[in-house]
């Protein structure tokens, strides 16, 4: 188990922590429990677990607090749990800094499946050479994960990073929400999820886009979005 991916668990229902650690640990995870958001706030970034699983109503910190806060310290998957269905909830912890959400109660299958889909994106493609594209003073280095504008790196989320890739890997090509969510959460989009829109909202001005006027990622209406290579083009 010692190179078995680090799971932290925040959870304060003892016996839900109980259950969800003892599923991922039979199933090849090495994981940690901390039940409190304080504590979580402080073991994040210290312990740099591959994944953290976050309840949103905890003692101490809540979820949204805890997600805010260990962001600036802490780039892996943060997989947001919520026991109400409110979307509000849901943007919330997407702008706070969270990957994915799973609704509660949530079926330990489901859970370990969206936890091992969230690792296998930090994990690095060995059958892959390194990719790096560049956007005049846009790159995006995929062997380091890492983007960089104007000479200076970005802090990125990993759920941003992988979206931003994904565009820019398709520049000049409109991906539809279907194919972003897909691609990126291997499920088939409802229709309703914000969550990519709530992303892209994010990435703009970190890349250097214009929130209020769009010209390097660009929402193609009905159809999605697309990544603009040449933003002086014409």
């Amino acid at each position: 188990m010692d190179n078995a991916p680090r799971v932290m668990i925040v959870e304060d229902d003892e016996r839900l922590a109980t259950l969800t650690s003892d599923y991922l640990s039979a199933n090849g995870l090495s994981v940690t429990v901390v039940s409190n958001g304080n504590e979580a706030i402080r073991r994040i970034p210290a312990e740099q677990p591959d994944i953290v699983v976050l309840d949103l109503m905890l003692p101490g910190a809540d979820g949204l607090a805890v997600c805010r806060e260990v962001r600036r310290y802490y780039r892996n998957p943060i997989l947001m749990l919520t026991a109400r269905t409110d979307d509000m909830d849901q943007v919330l912890g997407l702008e706070m800094g969270a990957d994915d959400y799973v609704a509660k109660p949530v079926k330990p299958r489901l859970l370990l499946a969206r936890v091992r889909a969230l690792l296998r994106r930090i994990e690095p493609d060995a059958e892959s050479p390194p990719s790096r594209l560049q956007f005049a003073n846009l790159v995006i280095d995929n062997s380091a994960r890492e983007v960089i504008l104007d000479g200076q790196s970005v802090e990125m989320t990993s759920a941003e990073y992988d979206l931003l890739w994904l565009l820019a890997s398709h520049a000049g090509k409109v991906l539809s929400r279907e194919t972003i969510f897909e691609r990126l959460r291997g499920i088939q989009y409802d229709g309703q999820d914000r969550s990519i829109d709530v992303r892209i909202s994010r990435i703009r001005p970190k890349v250097g886009d214009d929130p209020d006027n769009p010209r390097r990622i660009k929402t193609v209406r009905s159809k999605g979005y697309l990544f603009v290579a040449d933003i002086n083009a014409g």
